[in-house]
């Protein structure tokens, strides 16, 4: 029903509102579209993720579409008054809704991600999008979930002059079950997708935090001038990957010293947090999301180890 009507409210002229994107230049040929350190509302239309692209001879690569299909739409508007040159591809790094939902805008280029991302899309696409519709509202009206068609080459590999490389996070991911990242050599720019978050909690639905942690280690490794996180502003240094890793290691050691303590999921999600991270946006709701993702299964693992003494 609520899709339904975002679809009506898109025959009326006017009612759908684009989305004011500015690119912003972080290396030659290189650009991002900062989204808001927020959670979902309909003040912000759900941009609240980094999405970006790269300028080659042969074209332009777009690394994520936001939240919407008037979101993909206002991107490739942003993009022709940088450059002329046709979009040549779009690469998706995982399957959370503010990272795809703008393929509508890029259909008739091909769409790659890796294949969990590809599945995960196909299975839970109406879902996730019905989710957005209910906390976002008209701005996201006629938007449908397209799944990439294309699964992701791995590696390092020529792209109009510009030497990018493709990289998934080892085992199962990190932040989700799949995850990819696009490292330009040619720049320097690390698009890291939302296995790193700067001045903004990490979600963590979809996360396995030791693969998260591992997953970090190899990114700090990469040889990148210019980082652009998931969520959160761009850097020149570390800054963000370092972030990234102490909220995950204190919120795991935080969670099993709770769980040791016999604490139950109402008093932990009232605990308070450092005040290290208090300038991170949406703090307090994602450290109460990620107590309800996690913290069951922490329970287990301990009342498990109990069990076995």
């Amino acid at each position: 029903m609520i899709r339904l009507a975002g679809l009506l409210f898109a025959l009326i002229p006017g009612v759908v509102a684009a989305y004011s994107l500015t690119p912003q230049q972080i290396a030659p040929g290189v650009y991002m579209f900062e989204g808001k350190t927020e959670h979902f509302t309909r003040a912000n239309k759900g941009d609240i993720a980094n999405t970006g692209f790269l300028v080659t001879d042969d074209g332009v690569l777009v690394f994520d579409t936001g939240p919407s299909r008037s979101y993909g739409q206002s991107m490739r508007l942003a993009i022709g008054l940088v450059t002329d040159k046709p979009i040549h591809s779009v690469y998706i790094s995982h399957h959370h809704p503010d990272h795809f939902l703008g393929n509508q805008a890029f259909e008739d280029v091909p769409i790659y991600a890796l294949e969990h991302t590809i599945e995960t899309i196909k299975r839970d696409g109406d879902a996730v999008t019905d989710s957005l519709y209910r906390l976002v509202g008209t701005p996201m009206a006629g938007t449908e979930p397209v799944a990439p068609g294309e699964v992701v080459s791995l590696g390092r590999q020529q792209v109009g002059g510009r030497d990018i490389e493709l990289i998934a996070a080892g085992g199962h991911g990190g932040h989700g079950a799949a995850d990819l990242m696009l490292l330009d050599h040619t720049s320097g720019v690390l698009f890291a997708g939302d296995l790193v978050f700067h001045q903004r909690a990490p979600t963590t639905p979809n996360a396995d935090l030791d693969e998260w942690l591992q997953a970090l280690e190899a990114i700090e490794a990469l040889d990148f001038r210019v980082l652009v996180p998931g969520h959160g502003p761009s850097s020149r240094g570390p800054e963000p990957i370092k972030q990234t890793r102490d909220y995950l290691q204190w919120l795991e050691e935080h969670l099993r010293q709770a769980a040791a303590e016999g604490l139950d999921a109402a008093e932990v999600m009232y605990l308070d947090l450092p005040e290290r991270f208090r300038g991170m946006g949406v703090l307090e709701a994602e450290y109460r999301r990620s107590v309800a993702h996690l913290y069951p299964e922490m329970e287990r693992e301990t009342l498990k180890a109990v069990g076995e003494r």
